[in-house]
């Protein structure tokens, strides 16, 4: 898709600070961050969300979550991590591109979900 942001990072026409890339996925730090680690990894293929994986699709699948645990020792978080992946509007994602977050640091994440 050629105007979605997370397509434009993963083909560098945005700039970005790169975690790690290979030829089904890209990764790179979150302008935001929400913790002292906190990495996307996205796939390169266009998927608008974990909704609408299929099939297909497992080897990027596979790849992200393959990645995640190399990516969080490398950037503060070997002793344990969280990997997200929101998911449509109730899930809270916020870029129609699939991608995973991952997100620790030297302290404990916190609970998992809040209770209402």
């Amino acid at each position: 898709m050629s105007d979605c942001i997370f397509c434009k990072i993963a083909r560098g026409e945005i700039p970005s600070r790169k975690a790690y890339e290979d030829d089904l996925v890209y990764a790179f730090h979150d302008i935001h961050p929400l913790r002292p680690t906190h990495i996307l990894v996205i796939p390169r293929k266009h998927i608008a969300s974990l909704a609408e994986v299929s099939a297909a699709d497992e080897a990027i699948l596979g790849r992200m979550l393959a990645v995640s645990h190399k990516l969080a020792a490398e950037n503060g978080s070997a002793e344990g991590f969280r990997a997200i992946i929101n998911t449509g509007r109730i899930g809270g994602q916020e870029v129609p591109h699939l991608h995973l977050h991952i997100v620790g640091g030297p302290e404990p994440v916190g609970p998992m979900v809040s209770k209402i």
